[in-house]
């Protein structure tokens, strides 16, 4: 069946998208292979093009009824979770300010990069996902889904983590080394052949830049 080029999904600013997204996969999906200053370098400058690239995503009305077809599991999440927080570190928690939590707690809240990265990661991922295989309309509604997580979830968790690697880039006396960056690592005992990147490594997993 012809494509519709002029729909929404193939508009340049969900193409410019889609570039920068599958670019923030990469570097999660491969943060083991490079050292932790390499990763909040570029953590740093992928962040904020990440969301201003979410916040150009054109506007669309979801198509079909019910949710749709979620790939990133929770090993997958796991996976990405522990890849970031074996990264970072020390360094890993901040302290959040942007929380609803907060007016009903005396206690400062502690948030997470590595979660937050791994919540931003799973809302790509299925959306590349859906992006690459499946039919204009799942396409279209993927976009939607997107679009609405971007402004209730995800969005805030980008300026926040951007934050506190800003922070760490400003005083990097604050960077603490990693003891076992090159020991073993937890990931080796997660059972990932389950995994969306054992099933989609041949097609678009696991790629170098």
């Amino acid at each position: 069946m012809e494509e519709n080029f002029e729909h929404p999904v193939y508009d340049k600013n969900t193409i410019e998208f889609v570039t920068v997204a599958n670019e923030f996969c990469i570097l999660l999906e491969s943060s083991s292979k490079i050292s932790k200053m390499d990763f909040i370098n570029r953590s740093q400058k992928l962040l904020p093009l990440l969301y201003l690239k979410s916040s150009l995503l054109p506007k669309v009305e979801n198509e079909f009824e019910g949710e749709i077809e979620k790939f990133v599991g929770e090993g997958d999440w796991e996976y990405i979770r522990t890849a970031v927080l074996e990264k970072m570190g020390a360094n890993d928690e901040y302290l959040e300010v942007f929380d609803d939590g907060m007016r009903d707690s005396d206690e400062p809240i502690v948030a997470s990069i590595s979660e937050n990265f791994a919540d931003i990661y799973q809302d790509l991922k299925d959306f590349l996902t859906s992006y690459r295989i499946a039919s204009v309309e799942i396409m279209n509604d993927a976009l939607w889904d997107l679009n609405n997580n971007f402004h209730q979830y995800w969005g805030q968790s980008i300026v926040n983590s951007l934050r506190a690697i800003h922070y760490l880039l400003a005083h990097p006396e604050k960077l603490e080394d990693d003891l076992n960056e090159h020991g073993p690592s937890s990931l080796d005992r997660l059972d990932m052949s389950q995994s969306i990147f054992s099933q989609r490594q041949q097609q678009w997993g696991n790629q170098e830049e």
